[in-house]
């Protein structure tokens, strides 16, 4: 297990402080779960137990030691409950900052620098991963398969044949054209208005009004029958 956080000594991390924390988390890593890097609290005075801050592929975990270090707090956050990371540069270190989403703010700060900038880069990405899972993941060779040239002719003649024939099987529809002829005011073979008794004229004129109200006349044409057949009667 040693061997394994050895990376993470060469940026001015507490070799003491990094071989607790390492042997105690031997006990609390999930399967498959690794960790990513681990940052170590520098006060400006001596530190005899400095807190520190472990990022994995699955969670952020606060390492801090109680009982003059015989024992050490584990609080940890996992990536999906995590809304955003921060690192801010001050003259003596940098705070390392998150929050939750349930507007949880955890800082650890005197970080040195170049520790704070790793393990904020390390946290980005990780957030990104959980963030956008189908942006990062690797595509599938099916939907990377290109189209070859060849098969894309063949699927084009076929539509284009498809479309023929379709066309030879169904005729152009005929174009209707509605005409309308209107009413002769005298039909042939009818005697003539002036040669019709007053009890004939005045059926055909009834003849007329049913014409009207089943619409097979307009207003203007029963108004002209009307006057024309008053005429004679």
């Amino acid at each position: 297990m040693k061997e394994q956080f050895k990376k993470f000594l060469n940026e001015e991390q507490d070799p003491k402080a990094i071989e607790k924390i390492t042997s105690k988390l031997t006990d609390l890593l999930m399967k498959g779960e690794e960790i990513g890097y681990i940052a170590v609290q520098k006060k400006p005075a001596l530190t005899v137990f400095p807190d520190s801050i472990v990022v994995t592929n699955k969670r952020i975990i606060i390492c801090e030691p109680k009982n003059l270090g015989l024992s050490m707090n584990f609080t940890d956050y996992a990536w999906d409950d995590i809304a955003s990371t921060f690192v801010k540069e001050n003259i003596l270190g940098s705070e390392f900052s998150f929050g939750t989403k349930t507007d949880l703010a955890v800082t650890i700060d005197y970080i040195p620098k170049i520790q704070a900038r790793k393990i904020y880069t390390y946290a980005k990405e990780q957030l990104d991963l959980f963030k956008n899972p189908v942006t990062n993941a690797a595509p599938s060779p099916e939907t990377t398969e290109p189209v070859l040239e060849e098969e894309a002719e063949e699927i084009e003649e076929v539509e284009t044949e498809e479309v023929t024939s379709f066309a030879e099987i169904l005729p152009a529809a005929p174009v209707v054209t509605e005409t309308y002829e209107p009413l002769p005011t005298q039909p042939a073979g009818e005697r003539k208005l002036s040669d019709l008794s007053k009890e004939e004229l005045f059926d055909k004129l009834q003849n007329y009004k049913k014409l009207l109200d089943n619409g097979l006349i307009m207003q203007g044409e029963y108004d002209a029958y009307k006057k024309e057949i008053l005429s004679y009667m």
